[in-house]
């Protein structure tokens, strides 16, 4: 049995049980492409004082279009349990997302937005914060990674369509605006 490189860094027993239900939404290989890099994501913004500012912007420009596009590439899926899934992650886990960004970005976080809440466009220029819109999308990331980690197939498969519908609900929009964001700071500190 070949053992795939990527899905083992999420959950290594994922590729054994692979091989055996290979029809199970979780099992199919958008799910994995996205779960692994919804995986790579949070890692990337846990770690972000470990890396220089312009490294770190560097990666997440790299990392996010990816994620945008394997959550699109989701097959659609429906919620096998009555209840919502369990959420892990805690307001201090969150709290150390935030503010590890913030400190890494320093006056780069801030960013003008014209967006309210539904991607309604407003005639307002708001002030936004790239740690902000990052650490809310990490807490559904993070969720969804946590419930993978159960090794329950039902919650798996629950948590990633619930990770799905969030994207299209609110995550997806504010991934969007901090890679323009991202791309605004990037771009400047290139010239």
């Amino acid at each position: 049995m070949q053992i795939c490189k990527n899905c083992c860094t999420f959950a290594p027993d994922l590729c054994v049980r692979q091989a055996i239900n290979m029809n199970s939404f979780i099992y199919q290989d958008s799910t994995v492409s996205f779960v692994t890099a919804a995986a790579q994501t949070c890692l990337l913004i846990e770690k972000c004082a470990e890396h220089e500012r312009e490294e770190w912007r560097e990666q997440m420009l790299r990392l996010l279009p990816v994620l945008y596009l394997r959550t699109r590439l989701l097959e659609p899926a429906e919620r096998r349990c009555d209840d919502d899934p369990q959420r892990f992650v805690t307001e201090e886990d969150y709290t150390f997302a935030l503010v590890g960004m913030r400190e890494l970005l320093g006056q780069d976080d801030a960013y003008l937005d014209v967006f309210v809440d539904n991607g309604i466009y407003t005639d307002e220029v708001q002030t936004a914060y790239i740690s902000e819109g990052l650490a809310d999308i990490y807490q559904e990331l993070k969720d969804m990674a946590a419930a993978f980690q159960t090794g329950q197939e039902d919650i798996m498969n629950d948590a990633v369509v619930v990770c799905r519908e969030a994207f299209d609900s609110h995550w997806g929009r504010k991934l969007l605006a901090v890679m323009r964001a991202l791309h605004e700071i990037s771009d400047a500190s290139y010239q």
